[in-house]
């Protein structure tokens, strides 16, 4: 699937439902964006901003008009997720933006969320660009239990703090699936391998594993990746969910018993040159991943302390 591709999922049972390759950090396979085409089309995640206009172009294709789109939905403030909901918002005008309630005024007045995002990703900056506020008459504040109406389909938000306290998972029970933004860490497709993710600064394993718990209990047949795209688990949603807490436990230790050896420049140096996912990122993006994952184990690690 190259950059700007749109596909429908077809997976499973999905209906109605399609994703596109945003090209974020400029990488294959590591963005994507749900699409919705219902009574009320919906939007899920948004991308870094910087390619927003490829959204557009696959509503178009979509035969969606930019005036007919109602939900613009993230499942947590991370720019990587939120970064182009105002643009968004700008341009699909009868649509309200649907943010965890936590986290909705850092998205109404981005500075600070902005600040925080430079310090967490580092180089990868120079791939974004700056978040436009969103109105705060534009934004529905969503909390545990609440859903989304979409005609044929729903959006049931389910809570999963452990990787940012701002985050929800969106089920659609007409497709079987849950969108699970980072609660179920970052799927290669190509290599059909699951990975981490531990950002600074509200990384929490124990909270992550409980949030991997709550997808399992819900027990869809399709996961619905943010990184990167769908993946059919079918009866085997337990055992992908599983899968994912012994990756992310091993993870933090591996993080945990190098910390005695290295400072933490040196940590995050040697897991960025430890870090191979083949031909499926570039070097410089599994580095910068690497690093970014260290110091939100680092974090944790100190706070638990």
């Amino acid at each position: 699937m190259a950059i700007g591709d749109v596909r429908e999922v077809t997976v499973g049972d999905c209906s109605d439902l399609y994703y596109l390759d945003t090209g974020m950090y400029e990488t294959e396979g590591y963005g994507a964006v749900y699409i919705l085409d219902d009574e009320r089309p919906a939007i899920v995640e948004t991308g870094i901003g910087a390619n927003y206009d490829r959204i557009l172009d696959a509503l178009a294709e979509l035969d969606i008009a930019p005036e007919d789109v109602a939900v613009i939905a993230v499942t947590h403030i991370h720019l990587d997720h939120a970064g182009g909901a105002g643009l968004l918002a700008e341009s699909c005008p009868n649509a309200d933006v649907y943010i965890p309630g936590v986290g909705a005024s850092l998205l109404a007045d981005p500075g600070k969320l902005v600040a925080g995002t430079k310090n967490a990703v580092g180089d990868q900056w120079q791939y974004y660009v700056e978040p436009k506020p969103i109105p705060e008459d534009r934004i529905v504040e969503l909390e545990d239990g609440d859903v989304i109406d979409l005609g044929e389909h729903e959006l049931r938000v389910h809570a999963a703090p452990g990787h940012a306290f701002h985050q929800v998972v969106f089920e659609d029970p007409a497709n079987d699936a849950v969108f699970t933004g980072d609660a179920a860490g970052i799927w290669i497709p190509d290599r059909e391998e699951i990975v981490e993710t531990s950002p600074p600064s509200d990384f929490d394993l124990e909270q992550c594993l409980a949030d991997a718990r709550t997808i399992a209990d819900i027990d869809p047949d399709v996961l619905l990746y943010t990184h990167f795209g769908p993946r059919y688990v079918g009866d085997d949603a337990d055992q992908a969910l599983d899968e994912y807490a012994t990756v992310l436990t091993e993870w933090v230790g591996a993080v945990e018993a190098k910390r005695d050896e290295l400072d933490d420049e040196e940590l995050m140096d040697h897991f960025a040159a430890a870090t191979d996912h083949g031909d499926a990122w570039s070097d410089e993006k599994a580095s910068a991943e690497a690093a970014m994952n260290v110091r939100g184990v680092v974090g944790y690690l100190d706070d638990r302390e």
